[in-house]
């Protein structure tokens, strides 16, 4: 039984799946030649993160696949219903990066409302007078206690932002059209606290938040949920954070955005273009950016690989 892990997995899942009697290969196979190197493998199943896409294409040509599974939370790179259809099980892990995501977010957050992202880029060689210019211009940050973050997406993810946020001292709202409204736990210092995170509708959200994170996956239709008309609409000095899917603001707007003064800062976790996204958004004063790693921390890592391990051994029967 052997698993083509092509994005990768982590030890603990190796380490699961080898007990179970499952040989792992984490050799990486380049998209245009999955097929055949899947089919001449000898494999059962494929895992992936956000990089590989699995489509019906694949799932036709290879009939010893019996799985595929995603490290992570979209599933937007495979044919889940398709594969489902056939037969093939298809699973992710929603839960397992729900916490390291969220941290993310608090950091751009946190990096935005201070200039902490700029300031370090320029900080390196500045002496003397330009170490005065640069105090002067990053000595007008903003505090985040107080202001109004809607998040857009209440999932896990979502969820686990708005918890983060509210220990922090800010105010929370929320709209989810399908999501848990229950209240939030908060654990403090070993003592346990709901709070409640209001609905509201997406347009009042995106009129009256000061920092909007999005949570939300890649829309069917390809269209952008955050495009010019709601950035228009936003508070003037909006921070806007997205470690959804690329694609769900329109970069192009948002670029005019962030010129106009509308935007204050935004940062960008995904692109529309990975791996090479646009260079203006890379070297942008007002953009905080990093290469896909909501996820990419060790215990969020773990927690995938163990999940992913116990879907497999579920899957193919295995005792465990």
């Amino acid at each position: 039984m052997k698993v083509l892990a092509n994005d990768g997995i982590s030890q603990s899942g190796i380490k699961a799946l080898e007990a179970a009697g499952f040989t792992v290969d984490t050799n990486h196979i380049p998209q245009d030649q999955l097929i055949q190197g899947f089919n001449d493998g000898g494999y059962c199943g494929i895992l992936v993160r956000s990089a590989t896409q699995v489509r019906a294409d694949m799932m036709d040509a290879c009939p010893n696949l019996k799985f595929v599974g995603r490290g992570g939370v979209g599933m937007d790179n495979i044919d889940v219903a398709y594969g489902r259809e056939k037969g093939i099980d298809v699973f992710n892990t929603p839960a397992a990066s729900s916490q390291s995501v969220a941290e993310m977010v608090m950091g751009h957050l946190f990096a935005g409302a201070r200039g902490l992202h700029d300031a370090n880029r320029r900080m390196f060689g500045a002496d003397g007078a330009g170490f005065k210019n640069l105090k002067k211009k990053f000595g007008k940050g903003i505090e985040l206690r107080g202001k109004k973050l809607g998040i857009i997406g209440f999932g896990r993810i979502g969820r686990s932002t708005a918890a983060y946020a509210l220990g922090c001292g800010m105010d929370v709202v929320a709209n989810d059209l399908h999501a848990d409204f229950d209240p939030i736990e908060l654990n403090i210092a070993g003592h346990s606290l709901k709070v409640n995170v209001p609905y509201v509708e997406l347009s009042e959200l995106i009129k009256t938040c000061d920092c909007i994170s999005i949570h939300v996956p890649k829309q069917n239709d390809g269209s952008a949920v955050i495009g010019s008309k709601e950035l228009a609409q936003m508070k003037q000095g909006v921070l806007l954070i997205n470690a959804a899917r690329g694609g769900v603001i329109d970069e192009d707007a948002l670029l005019a955005a962030l010129e106009s003064g509308q935007v204050r800062y935004a940062a960008l976790d995904v692109f529309e273009n990975e791996p090479t996204p646009k260079q203006n958004l890379l070297n942008h004063d007002g953009i905080g950016v990093s290469p896909h790693i909501g996820a990419a921390t060790l215990e969020a890592q773990d927690r995938i690989g163990t999940e992913l391990a116990e879907n497999i051994i579920r899957v193919m029967g295995v005792k465990a």
